[in-house]
Parts: structure tokens; sequence; C-alpha cells
């Protein structure tokens, strides 16, 4: 049986230094042991299996333009001369949310709201017919469609070229209307 403080009545100082010790040991080799056998697929590789998806607020991702264009969204997407297939979704997925590839993957958001940066001053980009607003983060651009009904987002490492964001202009232009440019500083 432990002895006990008297006047506090906590466990003595050692016995908490070895409980939370091997807290952390365990901690650790959980860590461990999911990096070397995966979430599916193969041990220790990486990209398998479904792919956890944070959920953002996307309040028109039930709209029809969403459903249109999910419906006619590629298998695969074509990133540096190397196809992409179609990741499936870990549930709960977000809605309207489409991703690609494996190690950095390609994924496009349907229903987003208005981006702030969406500005009267913002820089667009004309890509295949269709205008996008580029917000560049570390390491990848998230390219917000700027000239339909509905706002996508679609986030693009900077390793995977212009291949994928000229895809999916092709499949937008040929799906959804162009709409006129809405400002978030209106």
């Amino acid at each position: 049986m432990p002895h006990f403080d008297t006047e506090t009545g906590a466990p003595p100082r050692l016995l908490i230094v070895i409980a939370a010790t091997l807290a952390v040991a365990l901690a650790a080799g959980v860590a461990v042991f999911g990096l070397l056998t995966g979430s599916e697929g193969k041990p220790g590789e990486p990209g398998q299996g479904p792919l956890p998806l944070v959920p953002v607020p996307a309040p028109q991702a039930g709209a029809a333009e969403c459903a249109t264009l999910l419906g006619v969204l590629p298998g695969e997407l074509t990133s540096n001369g190397e196809k992409l297939a179609k990741r499936e979704l870990a549930e709960p997925a977000p809605p309207a949310t489409a991703a690609w590839g494996t190690d950095d993957p390609i994924v496009l958001r349907c229903g987003l709201d208005q981006p702030r940066e969406m500005t009267r001053t913002a820089q667009l980009r004309v890509i295949n017919s269709v205008q996008w607003l580029p917000v560049a983060a570390e390491g990848t651009t998230t390219w917000f469609l700027a000239d339909r009904p509905v706002y996508v987002a679609l986030t693009v490492p900077d390793s995977a070229g212009t291949g994928p964001l000229q895809e999916i202009s092709d499949v937008i232009a040929g799906a959804l209307p162009s709409a006129p440019l809405r400002f978030s500083d209106d």
C-alpha cells in the first residue's frame, strides 16, 4: 500500500512521476505504431485509406451547382505527368468535397462562404476561361472560384504544378454558368 501525504492526501511524488512516465511512454508507443502500420494498406505506406478532412463552413454545399459539379468531377487528375486517383473521404466527410492524390492531396470544396480576400483590388487569374482568386499559404495555394454562382475552393500543393487547376477549370467551364463577380468590400 503506497504511503500518502497525511496533510494533503496526495500520493508520493515518486508515484506521480512513475505514472506520468508510463503515460508518455504509452502515448509514444501508440504514435509509433500508427506511423509504422498506416491506416489501411501496407505497413508504413502513407496516404492509404480514407482521407480525413476537417469540415469548414459551406452554407451552399447543398446547392444544385455543387451537386452538378461533384457529378462531373474526374476520377483522376494529372499532376506533373503523374495520375492522381480520386480519394475516398473518411466519415464524417465534409459535404460537397472531393480529393485526389495520396501524400499531399488536392482538395476541392464547393459551396463555401465568400473569401474575405475577394475584394475589388484582388488579383484574379483566368485559367481556361474561369476566373480564380489565388490565396497562397505555406506549401499550398487555395484557388477560389470567383465567377460562378457558388464559391469553390481548390487547394493544390505547390509540388502539383498547374495541371490539376487547368483540368478542374475545364470541368467548371463546362458544368457551371458564369456569374457576375461579387466582392466582400461591397
